[in-house]
């Protein structure tokens, strides 16, 4: 199975620089930040070499509140990345176990909302004892618009007892106005952060310790206009020379271009090792002594580098073991700048080097931005066609699509590369590029281009990337005819077929892969189809087949097919719990619950749950445990026990004081249903009302019908029947062009009066419209208290056993023990109990022995036994 990917996670990016022991201490500024904190946001902008970052350490080294930092590059901007990085600095400095709690929420990236994530970030920093700080340093190399979207949300709905601080070149490129008019903002600019006199001669005299004049010093402050950076500068071009007069004196006063003339005249004065070790290692975002001797071919970087330490040569200690270095910005720029245009072969092989280097060691992110800047696509795209799948699977697309787009136009990859891109293009949303992908893989196909060990192989990667795009784009008929082209029997692939399509929803139908809720009878056959392809190449048990399974029985319990549901959420049992997939177990379980449940057999349904709890408690982490036990409360409530409900309620630590979130849905309406059933409907629908703007931002169906479900039943309850059929009205209208039916069914009587008063107020006030006549069509589903009991078969059982239970009743006819079937069925013992239990319910009957004695009354095993069935 391949699932999310975890990502190396660099404890330097998420750790504040190590400055030096000595600086001067900026007082006015470091109030000013302080002073900010009882506001939302604090904001330092200015140009390089101002000091924001040395600012912001020493803020953090003084400050007593726990902070958590992030140090941004160029590669941050990817969504899923950004906040992926945050969370674990926030889970490093300010919260432990942060990580783990959000990882469920992370995982649904970029599929998911990132609006849902920081909900769930928000509030659990709100649980915080203490006020804490996040820093998102370096904001400046942000560029992608989602994530300042997301970033000015989170301002938003930041608790009071967090403060974000924001170091960037420019203005923010997002609006926070609104809060500098309510004075929760900070803005700390360009003026500001430059050096006063009374700083400048600190620096020199108590810093640097260079003993200055009054008159060097003004006549520097002048020429530097107390620009931190130039200050670095001048101390460097004084160090071991006496005449300073000199040196001042031909400070030429030409604003920050003396910064060219003081690096150049910094860098004449280095041994020609240690210029030429700087100079080469400039290509290095951020460096240690291996990678070093890789791009220079020597061996003894270790030693230069703390030369250059020693000497405050721009270099910044990324660790407190000074292991991981970077140059200063502006210092690392004009290396580069120089690098290029001086010695551009330098440049090219030096990138290479790096690449190389960094695969070595498994740094395969590094690796591609080496190769890419050295203008060697051969080897970035080896190394990209290593490395993609785990980029995947950590939901980087923007990542990738950035790699993609550095590649010359027609490069010609290798097949796997192209049809991931192809992938990565549907899974974007970007299907007509998507297509001409597929296009040229399939022209390279026909052309003879692949290898016959890869000829397969490919048409078996295009046969599942169309079949996603398929799902994604509803072009239904292009798939029909493609599939009817795929007659021989194809490899199965574990890259392309064995995605988990799910991490952290209750029912699949909630994923974007099982279309958010959007039913349709086209893509119901279009799943079926797509099912009995799969089946008949052996790819039954593939995790894609699965998923689809899955969501096709969802599918048909809302359509009201119960055995047909009942059959295809039992193909999914066995493979979920073989291969321990949560994504897929506790959905299936859910639905199983739910068939019991409408057709009357809620103990059974009850034991459907404790099993999947107990089982899930074991194999699986605990936030799927959560939606398991929420459903079992629901199961409660239909059978009265409001007290052992509200016992499931409470373990799921749901804080019901606080603005619901996204994520816990499920729970949060089943916490509803108690509250309801308690007399609290106030409650409910508060909690209801914050939950349902959510729903509609997912774009998620099962939302946006169970909640005004929910809504109109708590306003009935209330005796507020104008309310509530206004509810009823706004779920009729989502769920009508989609003919959903248990989700109205399953509420039983109260239901039942709703839609008469809605059918007969608006039949009353105006012609059938579509929506009276499918709330007609609702209530015909309803069971009636007349209805006759239920006719047996010819087999003279009322529903007809399925294959898995023929095999059961021939286990106890073999006189097995429930452990032994467990074995033979690669089960567990409860699930055993529960198909016996649902068998026995069959039958009419409670025990084995009278199972037994009903079968051959009926004469069941004569007519298995003359079928040969088994």
């Amino acid at each position: 199975m391949i699932r999310y990917s975890e990502p190396v996670v660099l404890k330097s990016k998420i750790s504040p620089p190590v400055t030096r022991d000595i600086l001067v201490a900026r007082d006015r500024l470091l109030h000013k930040i302080s002073n900010g904190m009882q506001g939302r946001l604090t904001t330092v902008c200015a140009p390089p070499g101002f000091g924001k970052t040395t600012l912001l350490c020493q803020w953090v080294r003084y400050n007593e509140q726990p902070v958590a930092w992030v140090s941004l590059d160029e590669r941050d901007n990817d969504l899923v990345r950004f906040w992926r990085y945050v969370i674990y600095a926030l889970d490093a400095s300010v919260a432990p176990g942060f990580a783990e709690q959000m990882a469920p929420v992370l995982h649904a990236l970029p599929q998911g909302s990132v609006d849902a994530l920081i909900d769930v970030m928000m509030n659990e920093l709100h649980s915080l004892d203490r006020p804490a700080a996040l820093i998102l340093d370096d904001y400046h190399c942000l560029y992608d618009k989602s994530i300042h979207q997301s970033v000015g949300y989170m301002i938003d709905v930041l608790p009071d007892n967090v403060h974000l601080l924001i170091a960037s070149r420019r203005e923010l490129p997002f609006s926070t106005a609104k809060w500098l008019v309510r004075e929760e903002r900070t803005d700390i600019p360009a003026p500001h952060m430059l050096f006063t006199s009374e700083e400048v001669e600190i620096f020199y005299r108590e810093v640097v310790k260079l003993p200055l004049s009054s008159d060097h010093l003004a006549k520097v402050l002048g020429v530097t206009e107390g620009w931190a950076a130039g200050l670095q500068l001048v101390s460097l071009s004084l160090q071991e020379r006496p005449d300073y007069e000199r040196l001042v004196h031909t400070f030429s006063g030409t604003d920050l271009n003396v910064a060219d003339y003081l690096f150049h005249e910094v860098l004449s004065r280095l041994p020609e090792e240690l210029h030429e070790f700087v100079l080469q290692t400039s290509v290095l975002q951020r460096m240690d002594a291996s990678i070093c001797d890789t791009v220079t071919l020597r061996g003894d970087s270790r030693l230069l580098l703390e030369q250059l330490r020693s000497r405050n040569l721009f270099i910044v200690a990324l660790d407190d073991r000074h292991t991981w270095f970077r140059y200063h910005h502006v210092f690392s720029e004009f290396l580069r700048t120089r690098l290029r245009h001086e010695h551009p072969e330098q440049w090219t092989r030096l990138n290479r080097l790096a690449s190389l280097g960094f695969a070595e060691r498994g740094l395969f992110d590094d690796a591609i931005d080496y190769a890419i800047a050295a203008d060697d696509y051969a080897l970035a795209s080896a190394l990209l066609d290593k490395h993609i799948l785990r980029v995947l699977l950590r939901g980087e697309f923007a990542t990738l699509l950035s790699w993609f787009a550095c590649f010359p136009v027609g490069t010609a990859w290798p097949p796997q590369l192209h049809l991931l891109y192809a992938f990565l293009l549907v899974a974007t949303g970007q299907f007509e590029c998507a297509e001409d992908e597929m296009r040229t893989v399939e022209i390279r196909l026909a052309n003879g281009e692949y290898s016959p060990e890869f000829r397969d192989r490919v048409r078996s990667g295009l046969f599942f990337v169309k079949a996603n795009l398929t799902f994604s784009s509803g072009k239904y008929e292009q798939w029909h005819a493609f599939a009817e082209r795929m007659n021989e029997l194809l490899p199965e692939d574990p890259v392309f077929y064995n995605f988990n399509y799910n991490e952290s929803e209750p029912l699949v139908r909630r994923t974007a892969f099982g279309l958010k809720g959007a039913l349709s009878e086209e893509a119901g056959r279009i799943g079926r189809r797509f099912m009995q392809l799969l089946e008949a190449r052996g790819w039954k048990d593939s995790l894609i087949n699965q998923y689809v399974v899955q969501t096709v029985a969802e599918s048909m319990y809302e359509w009201n097919r119960l055995e047909e549901s009942r059959q295809l959420s039992e193909q999914v049992e066995k493979v979920s719990r073989a291969k321990r997939i949560p994504g897929l177990f506790v959905p299936n379980r859910i639905t199983q619950a739910r068939i019991d449940i409408a057709e009357g057999r809620l103990s059974l349904a009850g034991e459907t749950m404790d099993e999947a709890i107990d089982f899930v408690s074991h194999h699986a982490e605990y936030h799927w445990v959560r939606p398991l036990r929420a459903f079992r409360a629901r199961i409660h409530l239909l059978q009265g026990q409001v007290d052992e409900a509200a016992g499931q309620i409470a373990l799921l630590q749901l804080r019901l004081e606080r603005k619901p979130t996204y994520n816990r849905e499920m729970e949060i309406l089943s916490a509803t249903r108690l509250l309801g059933a308690m007399g609290k409907e106030d409650e409910a629908l508060r909690l209801l009302e914050q939950l349902k703007p959510q729903g509609r931002r997912e774009g998620c169906l099962i939302s946006m019908i169970e909640i005004p479900i929910q809504q109109a039943l708590m306003e009935q309850r209330r005796g507020q029947a104008g309310q509530a059929l206004d509810f009823l009205h706004e779920a009729l209208s989502v769920a009508e062009p989609y003919t959903y039916i248990r989700s109205f069914v399953d509420e039983g009587p109260a239901m039942v009066r709703l839609l008469q008063q809605y059918v007969a107020q608006r039949s009353a006030s105006e012609p059938e419209t579509r929506l009276t006549a499918y709330a007609s069509k609702l209530l015909g589903w309803f069971p009636q208290p007349d209805d006759p009991p239920a006719v047996p078969s010819s087999s003279g059982l009322v529903e007809a056993l399925t294959p898995s239970e023929w095999r059961m009743l021939n286990g106890i006819r073999q006189g097995a023990s429930n452990k032994q079937i467990a074995l033979e069925h690669a089960l567990s013992e409860g699930t055993v109990k529960v198909y016996l239990s649902r068998m026995y319910g069959k039958l009419g009957v409670s025990s084995r022995t009278q199972a037994l004695l009903r079968a051959q009354e009926l004469g069941l095993f004569d007519r298995q036994d003359s079928s040969g069935l088994e």
